[in-house]
């Protein structure tokens, strides 16, 4: 896995800030999710794209397990430094009072890439912090174990049906502790994550082909029907024009025939690196077009071009064409290929969009907390009463102790009783929860479910306890400082 020990520049701390004892164990630990424009662009167009169509078809991300683990072995913990917290933020404009719970404008969901391909979401939150850019979620919907962070991580705040009413942000760089990521202890299954500045979808715009070759966001050529005189006019102007339309081996003419007209044939990568550059039949039309695509496209093309997936789940098709000349016939239909580019704007800070919930550690056990999270998985009876559309609620008192749980390495968990299934992993426990505020302070993000009762109905969840260490990794989180990804005019910002 990939160390980093918080990027420097980007957090703006320094070394002596960093230093760790020699023969210290480090208590946290930062990986890169999508720390440069290009990947974040990326990464936020791959879930908007098509209305949504991607954060439609995520279905929910929890942890394997043969058989629903049960809390065992009672153990009573005590608090590893005094207890601390930071306050919420808000947004402006106070929220109408409600006899009923009102949902926090911070909650959310994340979505990613398993290493399957998968399209999954977790629950989520957005927290206070100095830059108003951290989300907290379980630790297990950021790394997979014994591998690297999920690709395409994204937190998409208010998520309903397919929108975005907020934005997306991307994730920038994810922090927990050092035992999750490296033993996968569950007593540190927690994730804070910093986000780029929100991504919004603006439409698109045609750009000159020099444009169009720097811009590393999301670019296509869009095929523009014209006429047989504008075709004429293309190819002498060198643009970059074709004919589509059924041909037989006699229509086949050289370039100099008079009216030949072009069209492209796709051919494989070899064929077009042995191909000569200019004017005749078998010549290289053009350069190679590379367009990121998503999964199923990429799984669809067959060939002959090329097909990459990059370390980060990016997928990307490139196409090669040689060039065929063809008797002019009225059949043929003419095109001109438009450079596109898709145009996003930036919708700010995470917390200055919808605010950030307050952080706890070291806190008593038994006090009320109220959980919010989108479950959708069936009991392990196959019984499947959420669906993950709409946020859930589960409130009460927490065990008094915390908890040992089989299958996992887990020795201080909290609990609360709650039948919420997978899907709300990373479900932000709130202490002192302010219903007309809608804040409170994150105390605890669910991890595991639990059926205790042995009825094949899930009737517990728990999470790690949030101690000394969490405040640690919170506090380090804290100061990673991150970005707006677009321009004011749609651009991609530099690296």
């Amino acid at each position: 896995m990939k160390r980093l020990l918080v990027p420097l520049a980007v957090a703006g701390l320094s070394a002596a800030a960093l230093a760790t004892p020699a023969t210290a164990a480090p208590s946290w630990v930062s990986d890169p999710l999508s720390p440069k424009p290009a990947d974040a662009y990326s990464a936020a167009y791959f879930w908007l794209d098509a209305n949504g169509a991607a954060l439609k078809k995520a279905t929910e991300f929890r942890v394997d397990a043969k058989d629903v683990p049960k809390l065992v072995h009672p153990k009573t913990t005590t608090a590893d430094g005094k207890p601390g917290m930071t306050a919420p933020t808000g947004t402006t404009g106070a929220a109408p009072k409600s006899k009923n719970v009102n949902l926090p404008k911070t909650l959310g969901k994340v979505f990613f890439l398993d290493r399957g391909g998968n399209y999954r979401y977790c629950s989520a939150t957005s927290i206070q912090a100095r830059n108003r850019n951290l989300v907290a979620t379980a630790g297990h919907c950021v790394y997979e174990s014994g591998k690297d962070v999920f690709a395409k991580w994204v937190f998409v705040p208010g998520y309903y049906q397919g929108k975005a009413p907020y934005g997306v942000y991307a994730g920038a760089y994810a922090f927990t502790a050092y035992d999750l990521d490296t033993y996968d202890d569950y007593d540190g299954d927690f994730a804070f994550v910093a986000v780029h500045n929100g991504f919004e979808l603006a439409g698109e715009k045609t750009v000159t082909k020099a444009e169009f070759d720097k811009w590393a966001g999301d670019k296509w050529i869009k095929p523009r029907e014209i006429s047989a005189k504008e075709f004429a006019s293309c190819k002498l102007n060198l643009g970059n024009c074709w004919s589509e339309g059924e041909d037989k081996p006699a229509d086949r003419v050289g370039p100099d025939y008079p009216g030949a007209v072009v069209e492209r044939e796709e051919v494989g990568e070899q064929a077009y690196k042995a191909a000569k550059t200019g004017r005749g039949n078998g010549y290289k039309f053009g350069e190679p077009e590379s367009v990121l695509v998503t999964k199923a496209e990429y799984d669809a093309y067959k060939g002959p071009g090329t097909k990459v997936e990059d370390a980060r789940g990016n997928y990307t098709i490139t196409r090669f064409y040689t060039q065929k000349w063809l008797k002019p016939g009225t059949s043929r239909t003419f095109y001109q290929g438009e450079y596109v580019l898709g145009v996003a704007k930036d919708a700010g800070r995470l917390g200055d969009a919808v605010g950030g919930q307050g952080v706890a550690w070291n806190q008593p056990m038994g006090q009320k907390v109220t959980v919010f999270g989108y479950p959708a998985a069936p009991h392990p009876d196959g019984d499947k009463p959420f669906t993950g559309v709409t946020p859930k609620i589960c409130a009460g008192k927490t065990g008094t102790k915390t908890y040992q749980v089989n299958m996992f390495k887990v020795e201080t968990h909290q609990v609360l009783k709650c039948s919420m299934t997978g899907g709300s992993d990373g479900a932000p426990w709130l202490l002192r929860y302010d219903n007309n505020k809608r804040t409170g302070y994150l105390n605890g993000v669910t991890s595991l479910f639990h059926d205790q009762d042995g009825n094949d109905r899930i009737d517990f969840i728990s999470s790690a306890y949030f101690d000394g260490e969490v405040a640690d990794v919170y506090n380090k989180a804290n100061l990673a400082a991150t970005k707006s990804i677009v321009g004011p005019n749609g651009e991609l910002i530099g690296e």
